[in-house]
């Protein structure tokens, strides 16, 4: 799988005696990282373990503290003498406030909200650089994606907040012809067909790990040579398209670049994380189809062939019609959001 390009950043100074070492490039939200790339952040200096963008140092396990640091310039949310009082969960904030969170960040409300966490509910709060001025409000649609925020919401009005906006659209760097190839109309039926299989699989985005934990030691097939090194009940379905299995959290994990295999929790953390296993299924498994859910909607296959590669040896040919509608409801509601067609070949 093709990363996108980096430039690479200094490396770290070592420690001296005397004082800390000096304070590589700063970090970017929209800067992508490789593991072994460094930035600093919060007076800190931090090293990627794997692919990264958008994710704040300190706050995911993707970032290794290398030690404080001093000099160079101050970070989003670090430095400066602000007063700002500290975030209180459950408290009712109005557009404007400016607060500092428990990791000594200071984040600004951009939508009234009652006291949601400024580092999962990035669609009410940004990072705000004390002392000065708040970032640049980033895009709408970041990179294009024909899947605005405003419409992500009206999609899924009563969404877990850890799957947010900003976790998908940091996770479609690791696939970038997803929702980008062929017409405006096949970006548009292959976004939302994506979405309305995911809210399928999690109840609109609410279940974040899959609900009957009777199934959990289940998913571990002791005939691959590699185990189950994170236990036996480790490998029960999480995420978008509720990953599971031993083998399937080292596929995707081995794609990725993330040791999925020896800590699958990290998709049940980490919202990008949790959105590129989604992706990687969506865009690389045939599942019990014959062609990639991808494939079958950039070919214009139909949304059907969709349903038959994530779950169609249970669903399709009669075997659940119910539960086919109600990925195919799902679609042609999203597809009449995003102001298209659903095209053809809608069941299996």
């Amino acid at each position: 799988m093709a990363f996108a390009a980096a430039t690479t950043l200094a490396v770290v100074l070592p420690m001296s005696s005397a004082s800390a070492a000096s304070c590589v490039a700063a970090w970017s939200s929209g800067q992508v990282y490789t593991g072994g790339m460094t930035a600093s952040y919060n007076s800190h200096n931090w090293s990627a373990k794997w692919w990264t963008q958008g994710e704040i140092p300190g706050t995911v396990d993707v970032w290794a503290d290398q030690g404080s640091c001093s000099g160079g310039s101050t970070p989003p949310g670090g430095g400066g003498s602000c007063d700002y009082p500290a975030w209180v969960a459950g408290k009712s904030y109005v557009t404007g406030n400016i607060v500092k969170y428990t990791d000594g960040n200071y984040y600004i409300a951009e939508h009234d909200n009652p006291g949601y966490d400024p580092v999962i509910s990035t669609w009410f709060w940004d990072p705000y650089t004390c002392g000065g001025t708040p970032p640049t409000t980033p895009p709408t649609n970041p990179g294009g994606f024909v899947v605005s925020e405003a419409q992500f919401n009206q999609m899924f009005p009563s969404r877990n907040s850890f799957y947010s906006y900003a976790g998908l659209t940091a996770a479609m760097s690791a696939y970038p012809a997803f929702a980008q190839t062929g017409s405006d109309t096949i970006k548009k039926q292959e976004a939302a067909a994506f979405l309305a299989n995911v809210n399928h699989e999690t109840g609109g985005l609410v279940y974040i790990v899959e609900q009957n934990t009777s199934n959990y030691p289940h998913y571990c097939d002791y005939s691959q040579s590699y185990g189950c090194p994170a236990g036996q009940a480790a490998y029960y379905g999480r995420g978008p398209i509720q990953l599971s299995w031993n083998f399937n959290y080292k596929a995707a994990g081995d794609a990725l670049g993330i040791n999925l295999l020896g800590d699958p929790w990290q998709v049940e953390r980490d919202s990008a994380v949790a959105w590129k296993t989604g992706l990687w299924y969506w865009m690389t498994q045939n599942g019990p189809g014959t062609m990639t859910p991808h494939n079958a909607m950039v070919n214009s296959r139909g949304f059907g062939e969709t349903i038959r590669s994530i779950n169609g040896s249970l669903e399709c040919n009669g075997g659940n019609p119910g539960q086919v509608q109600s990925r195919i409801d799902a679609y042609q509601r999203f597809v009449q959001i995003l102001g298209t067609t659903p095209g053809g070949n809608l069941s299996c």
